[in-house]
């Protein structure tokens, strides 16, 4: 999960609380003390609906012909999956909802979603629509992070050429290239201006090589003294684990903070496909076990070396936020160590975030913002990655269920 583009076969895990008796990530007054009863039954119509992958599938083949005749959709999509998943249109739309998250100790990354073409006016558009999510972050305290995604600000092919085929780059792709560059370094200046942390978001494999080598330039640049470029690591990808010893040692012989975001990975069927197509060796981790030791270890190493890094830990996977929890209180680390935060998306896995910063650990939210026409391919993936991560629906419905039968039995000494 925690990607664009492509659907994950990952898997939703519900561990009892006698697992590590710190937390209870089934504890849904917490989970949902943020929503009034309507807000949670609209939430459980909605996960209702899209555990079905037919009617997902229909919807996204529908959505695709509506936006190519510019059919409006906003009359259905706001309601429902925008309402969910959408922090609003704009910045200042992000207010209220940035705001309510924070009165549950829940701060928020803003995600700058809209899809833009690849053409120089598209994405000059996204460029400084990013430079003004990273300035309306400065300063203020209910935001943890600003993120970007490199292919929004460049175009998929020259990425691909520029990690796979550097060779055979033109003077042209090289011109194009040094383009990219200044306004990935322009991003990562106003963010260390700013005293922002920033997020680089993890591609596919084949642009990923390009995205590192920047990212660890910038890294070096800028985290000096504390982490402000932060590199995403898909960890179904099993060579991800000699890159971050590779930051690590970096980090130690030039003399920075390392910020490392982890995820299990967003690309898993679309990479083994063009690996197969192309014939090369497949990036991807044999099964689910071999990406969740990955990712523990990778998680474990870092937090081992804390002295040289910063950590944005992403995942919707109980087991992972447990073990997390559980370590940095084997370690007597603060639980509102600045170095160390849990993150979600927003309108997903609510019973991990409102209940990790009750116990008070730092946790934000993933929360998206664009148009409703530019954010519905983000909309739709959010559909198709609940419908296809085993588990994730069924428990948002299992906690949702609890709830709504909780007030209702408490409803008199509640006034609900």
């Amino acid at each position: 999960m925690w990607g664009r583009r492509g659907v994950p076969r990952l898997y939703a895990m519900t561990l009892p609380l006698s697992t590590y008796n710190m937390l209870d990530f089934n504890n849904t007054e917490i989970a949902f003390s943020s929503k009034s009863r309507g807000e949670l039954q609209n939430a459980y119509w909605l996960f209702n609906t899209i555990k079905y992958p037919w009617l997902v599938k229909c919807a996204k083949v529908a959505t695709s012909i509506a936006l190519k005749i510019h059919f409006p959709l906003a009359w259905a999509v706001k309601p429902t999956l925008y309402k969910q998943f959408v922090g609003g249109e704009t910045l200042q739309d992000c207010s209220a909802a940035i705001n309510h998250l924070m009165k549950y100790n829940v701060k928020s990354t803003l995600d700058y979603s809209a899809e833009s073409e690849q053409t120089p006016e598209g994405i000059q558009a996204t460029f400084e629509e990013t430079l003004r999510s990273i300035d309306f972050a400065k300063g203020n305290t209910n935001l943890a992070y600003a993120v970007f995604k490199p292919s929004t600000i460049t175009t998929d092919e020259l990425l691909a050429k520029a990690s796979e085929k550097r060779e055979e780059l033109t003077i042209d792709d090289v011109r194009h290239f040094r383009e990219f560059r200044e306004r990935f370094m322009a991003l990562c200046q106003r963010a260390y201006d700013n005293d922002v942390r920033i997020l680089v978001d993890a591609e596919d494999y084949c642009f990923q090589d390009a995205i590192d080598a920047l990212t660890d330039e910038a890294m070096r640049k800028f985290n000096k003294k504390r982490a402000i470029v932060f590199a995403t690591l898909q960890m179904y990808r099993h060579d991800r684990m000699p890159y971050l010893r590779r930051i690590y040692d970096d980090a130690v012989a030039k003399g920075y903070i390392a910020g490392v975001k982890f995820v299990r990975g967003a690309y898993m069927e679309a990479e083994r496909a063009r690996a197969a197509a192309l014939d090369y060796p497949d990036p991807i981790c044999k099964d689910k076990q071999a990406t969740d030791e990955n990712y523990d270890a990778a998680v474990r190493f870092t937090m081992d070396h804390l002295d040289r890094f910063e950590m944005f830990m992403g995942t919707h996977n109980e087991e992972s936020n447990y073990k997390l929890a559980k370590l940095m209180d084997e370690k007597g680390i603060a639980r509102d160590d600045s170095r160390v935060f849990f993150a979600q998306l927003l309108g997903m896995s609510d019973n991990i975030s409102f209940n990790l910063a009750h116990a008070g650990y730092n946790v934000t939210k993933y929360v998206p913002y664009a148009s409703v026409r530019d954010v519905l391919p983000y909309l739709i993936r959010r559909a198709e990655e609940n419908t296809s991560v085993a588990g994730q629906t069924s428990r948002e419905l299992r906690m949702l269920e609890m709830e709504m039968t909780r007030r209702k039995e408490h409803k008199p000494a509640e006034g609900r």
